[in-house]
């Protein structure tokens, strides 16, 4: 193992940064069934234990911080298609979804990992610390979508963001049945279980796009449909200068009428 001499510039720091993320990624790939230890981590990227310390502080925020780089890469792809394009598709951001999370070795082992580190030894401030960075990405990725498919109003691309990442992550975790050493492979009441997850999860995509998309631009045609019919039940205009007369009287005057 080759030691380092300390970072002192700051490419220098953020050049460290990355090869420790590194060597904890190519760690977590290689033995996804465990969590590599900081000792083996410091090995790989050829530092000492205390510099990864250095950068941070537990084994759990480097691989928080690890899922965060996977996210980023995820965001900037996205975020600079959608502001440096004329018109983005459907078909385009599942292009980018599948490249940067779906088939990425280590993107959804991480995330589904993340959820349940998130209350174990990372601190509050680096969990909100977190929390704040990917509200930032998440909305301006959400503006853009919006911008290309104005049909969806406001705040709406935000949404359908969060929605397809909830969708992405819990069929992943279905998907994580066949992987478990307790599964019967030979047993056909667990047919349900076997389906390829990548060709599953961007036919539900295209279903969760296509409908919401499909949603939103209806939803003015049936605002009008809707006003249309109230409007065939109104009472016709009145002219200017005019009362209602009390509710008695128009009752009289039915009567009348009747009579």
């Amino acid at each position: 193992m080759v030691i380092r001499q300390r970072a002192i510039q700051a490419e220098d720091k953020e050049e460290r940064r990355n090869a420790i993320l590194d060597a904890a990624e190519r760690l977590f790939i290689g033995f996804p069934d465990r969590l590599a230890n900081v000792s083996e981590v410091a090995d790989l990227a050829g530092l000492a234990k205390g510099t990864v310390y250095l950068y941070f502080p537990s084994k759990e925020e480097l691989l928080l911080a690890l899922h965060e780089r996977n996210s980023a890469r995820f965001f900037n792809v996205l975020i600079d298609r959608l502001e440096n394009s004329e018109r983005v598709t459907i078909d385009d951001v599942f292009a980018i979804t599948l490249q940067y999370m779906v088939r990425s070795p280590s993107y959804l082992p991480l995330a589904g990992m993340c959820f349940g580190m998130m209350e174990k030894n990372i601190s509050a401030e680096a969990a909100n610390a977190f929390h704040e960075r990917m509200a930032a990405r998440i909305g301006r990725a959400g503006a853009g979508i919006e911008r290309h498919f104005p049909q969806l109003g406001p705040g709406r691309g935000v949404l359908l963001l969060m929605h397809s990442y909830g969708l992405i992550i819990g069929l992943w975790q279905l998907a994580q049945k066949r992987t478990d050493p307790a599964f019967d492979d030979s047993n056909a009441a667990l047919d349900i279980f076997r389906w390829d997850y990548a060709t599953e999860i961007e036919r539900a995509l295209h279903a969760l796009w296509a409908g919401s998309v499909l949603e939103a631009s209806s939803s003015p045609a049936k605002a009008a449909r809707a006003a249309t019919h109230d409007t065939g039940r109104r009472t016709p205009a009145r002219k200017p200068g005019t009362r209602t007369p009390p509710a008695k009287s128009r009752m009289h005057n039915a009567r009348s009428k009747r009579t």
